[in-house]
């Protein structure tokens, strides 16, 4: 008898400690608080209409987890008659060095949301409007992405805001834990010659795959040293810079392995990568392949493949990059060696035509360059001449 009520009273103890166990102190759940429709550029950048304090008119932003702030374009400050201070602060990024001014203690209205004292820098983003044909007006960062849980559905381009608090992930997905510190960092794994972990920065404002820091690649020695590189254009804060296009065996993120991945290297210069802490960044090219959550707050970053996972990469290369100037799609500088250079093409030159399919768009026009390989003919326009050459296009994977 006394074994028995023993027995009962360790279960009622055990009862007891497993009810209070259950006791916590957690956040609220997050609630939405808004959601809108955003467009997506070349390399999956997403682009987005706010508005700014109580003007009418919406202003295009370029959302970036690369960003560590959030900025209005130069002209765009002018044009809405507005005075930012003095030059005060330095910031960095791929092309240069700058020295900025801000416009502080602003609004910004993103769906049926307003958010308010927001301290926008000012720069000049000539060189992005040139890039996806129309006029970026600004750029998103941490400033706005910190407030909130933001997901992004890439399959029906919507992003939706909710308020920081508890949030349930959905099934099938991976849960990454960056270094947030105005700017998100994590880890992957990529293989070529030899297998190695990359820290990088994710930065879904990058419209490209990965990015590694020269520095970078001659120290890990992880790239095959036969790989072909391909001289090419690139652009970011201060304007364009050189780099180089090759193909890497793999990269694998958490369970999720892309094989054959394009990659960009590039001179750091300004040592954006922050090498040896960092190797490079990962870009949109392989974010816009998940729905994505943003959770700041916590430290997390939720990733589900979605219909776009098992989307070929683009393993063309032409040797042109195209900027809209003055309502033209123009050449930029043609890489010595490239196919363009082969085929006559020179920078300023105004291409009007691929494979004869005339009036397409600065964002049609470098699709159907990217989606093309082997002979392909341009028409274009130099110095008020109409002329036509034969491209022959370059899949890098196959060399």
């Amino acid at each position: 008898m006394i074994r028995v009520l023993f027995i009962c009273l360790t279960l009622q103890t055990a009862c007891i400690f497993d009810a209070s166990a259950q006791e916590e102190f957690v956040d609220p759940p997050s609630k939405l608080l808004t959601t809108l429709h955003f467009e997506q550029f070349t390399g999956g950048v997403i682009v987005l209409n706010a508005l700014l304090d109580d003007f009418k008119d919406s202003l295009s932003f370029i959302l970036d987890t690369g960003s560590g702030g959030i900025s209005l374009d130069s002209t765009t400050v002018a044009m809405l008659h507005l005075q930012p201070t003095a030059p005060e602060r330095i910031i960095r990024g791929i092309g240069g060095i700058r020295k900025v001014g801000f416009l502080k203690e602003h609004r910004l209205k993103i769906g049926n949301h307003e958010i308010d004292s927001l301290n926008f820098h000012v720069i000049d983003y000539d060189v992005l409007t040139s890039l996806y044909g129309r006029k970026i007006d600004g750029i998103i960062g941490y400033s706005v992405l910190s407030r909130y849980i933001v997901k992004i559905d890439y399959e029906k381009q919507v992003l939706s805001f909710y308020t920081k608090g508890t949030i349930k992930y959905p099934k099938g997905g991976y849960l990454l834990k960056p270094y947030i510190r105005m700017l998100p960092y994590s880890k992957a794994s990529i293989e070529d010659l030899k297998k190695r972990g990359f820290n990088y920065l994710f930065d879904i404002g990058a419209g490209l795959t990965a990015l590694f820091s020269d520095d970078f690649i001659n120290d890990s020695t992880f790239l095959k040293p036969k790989r072909k590189r391909y001289l090419k254009q690139g652009e970011g804060l201060g304007g364009r810079v050189d780099m180089y296009l090759t193909v890497m065996k793999s990269l694998r993120i958490g369970p999720y392995r892309f094989r054959n991945v394009p990659i960009n290297i590039f001179n750091d210069d300004y040592n954006v990568t922050s090498y040896p802490s960092l190797g490079g960044l990962l870009g949109n090219e392989i974010f816009r392949r998940f729905n994505v959550i943003l959770n700041y707050d916590k430290q997390q970053i939720y990733l589900t493949p979605n219909q776009f996972f098992n989307t070929p990469f683009d393993y063309a290369y032409s040797g042109i990059e195209l900027y809209l100037i003055g309502n033209a799609a123009i050449t930029g500088k043609i890489p010595a060696g490239s196919p363009a250079e082969k085929a006559g093409l020179q920078e300023g030159d105004e291409i009007l035509a691929v494979n004869n399919k005339f009036g397409m768009t600065l964002d049609d026009l470098k699709q159907s360059l990217q989606s093309s390989y082997g002979k392909v003919k341009i028409i274009y326009r130099r110095n008020g001449e109409l002329q036509s050459t034969i491209l022959d296009v370059i899949n890098i994977l196959r060399k």
